[in-house]
């Protein structure tokens, strides 16, 4: 079951992109796991849902690392005991983690007509630079993986899509962007990124000074 992409945006991260094609029993094999993801794992009615979560501890194990090394805090938010950053998706069938020595999020989404009906919940300044064309439905992804990405990065919870999270004009054949976080005491901005994998949005954010 190998890996499906390897992405190095900067000398300080990582990011390992799976295409979950095996079936349960499959990515099952061989695979430790700490009982609280046991016990996640038992709770999950979807084997999609499972077969994604099964996923990412093989990507961990490509990172060097096991589900044992993996813990999460109060808020939900997946942390590696030895320090370094970490963000965990996967969508349908495909999933991805970031690994990096700065703070970092990511996102993978289906590119579905979907979008179009709810993008009201989300998208707020930016529908003055979307262009209502071919790329249309991957504009709108882009902009929902950004402020995901966004959302994951922010330690404290809570914030709203619409109103706490901005992303700045794109082109889709520039592949990046960058986006802000603008919150009662957090008013930070991001480097993002993003590209096309199959019928699937990536995308991640990165804090600007791990790029230097």
């Amino acid at each position: 079951m190998p890996l499906y992409k390897t992405i190095k945006p900067n000398k300080h991260t990582t990011i390992y992109v799976w295409k979950i094609e095996a079936s349960f029993c499959e990515l099952s094999e061989e695979i430790e796991l700490t009982e609280r993801s046991k016990n996640r794992l038992l709770s999950m009615k979807s084997e999609l849902h499972q077969r994604g979560f099964l996923s990412i501890r093989h990507l961990l194990i490509k990172a060097g690392y096991t589900d044992f090394d993996l813990y999460y805090n109060e808020n939900g938010k997946p942390h590696l005991k030895d320090g370094k950053h970490i963000s965990i998706t996967h969508s349908f069938n495909f999933s991805s983690l970031i690994i990096s020595d700065s703070i970092v999020g990511i996102d993978i989404e289906k590119n579905r007509e979907k979008i179009k009906i709810i993008q009201h919940k989300f998208v707020n300044f930016e529908k003055g630079f979307i262009h209502k064309d071919d790329d249309y439905i991957q504009q709108l992804t882009v902009i929902w993986g950004a402020k995901e990405s966004l959302y994951k990065i922010y330690p404290h919870g809570g914030l709203t899509f619409k109103n706490d999270i901005d992303i700045n004009s794109f082109e889709m054949k520039d592949q990046k962007t960058t986006g802000c976080i603008h919150t009662q005491g957090w008013n930070k901005k991001y480097d993002i990124y993003f590209e096309q994998i199959e019928n699937f949005t990536l995308v991640y954010a990165i804090d600007p000074l791990s790029n230097d």
